[in-house]
């Protein structure tokens, strides 16, 4: 008896079910404007840019020291291959000959922020605020005011988003990450980069990570070979608005999405 009671009152729950799943169907069908607005609604950086050539670029995130800041400079003009830094404002205060040092070899000075804060926690005002404070660092080393930010920690939102996007500037992550931070050995980090790499790639190093002076050189090779080349990011990203149909996520979905 106790198992048809059960049974007669899951029944109203279970048609219930049913009427909503056949609402939903039906204005997904007729309303599929609606439904594909709402889930392009959130806003995100560049991962990659679609390209049809086999073109990419390669980027190095510097908040900490400066020990192999040249030596990255070397390896790089030794192919002639031009990279973005992205730094933060307190390694400009600490290091301002590299920037000037990177800016003299023809590579991009991009902000990373001025404190590495979180800047999702941050408020759209304090966020551009923090921006704007690296900006006038790197702008007063290099004489060129930055149009590309790297939020740190690869932490962003909606918020976030639009206060970059609000200073005329664009949101960069990478869908290539070396993991060079985690100081993998030289061979690892050649081997990950070389084996995710496509056209339109950006790729993430850091400066002063333990291995990566060591692999540059094989992965610059290598892509070289197989008829990459190499551009700032300021290159390889088209002119118009970026959106969930045009870039990668981190998910690692392949552009465009």
């Amino acid at each position: 008896m106790m198992g048809k009671i059960l049974l007669l009152r899951k029944k109203p729950l279970t048609i219930l079910a049913c009427v909503l799943a056949a609402a939903l169907m039906f204005y997904v069908v007729n309303y599929p404007y609606a439904v594909s607005a709402a889930a392009t609604k959130r806003q995100l950086p560049i991962y990659c840019v679609q390209r049809d050539q086999k073109m990419i670029s390669i980027s190095f995130d510097a908040a900490w020291g400066n020990e192999d800041t040249q030596q990255l400079i070397d390896i790089l003009g030794q192919y002639d291959v031009k990279a973005t830094f992205f730094v933060v404002g307190a390694w400009v205060d600490k290091y301002p000959e590299s920037v000037k040092a990177l800016a003299d070899a023809g590579h991009e000075v991009m902000n990373h922020s001025d404190t590495h804060a979180h800047m999702s926690q941050l408020s759209s005002t304090e966020i551009v605020a923090d921006i704007n404070a690296c900006n006038d660092k790197i702008e007063a080393v290099t004489g060129v005011r930055p149009t590309l930010v790297r939020p740190p920690y690869g932490e962003y939102d909606d918020h976030v988003v639009s206060a970059i996007r609000s200073m005329d500037m664009e949101p960069i992550q990478w869908d290539v990450d070396s993991l060079d931070w985690k100081d993998l050995s030289a061979a690892d980090i050649t081997q990950r980069v070389v084996s995710k790499v496509q056209p339109g790639s950006i790729v993430l190093f850091h400066n002063a990570a333990l291995h990566t002076p060591e692999a540059l050189p094989g992965i610059i090779e290598t892509l070289l070979q197989e008829g990459y080349t190499f551009v700032p990011i300021s290159q390889l990203i088209l002119p118009g608005t970026y959106n969930t149909d045009y870039i990668i996520d981190h998910t690692g979905r392949q552009c465009p999405c």
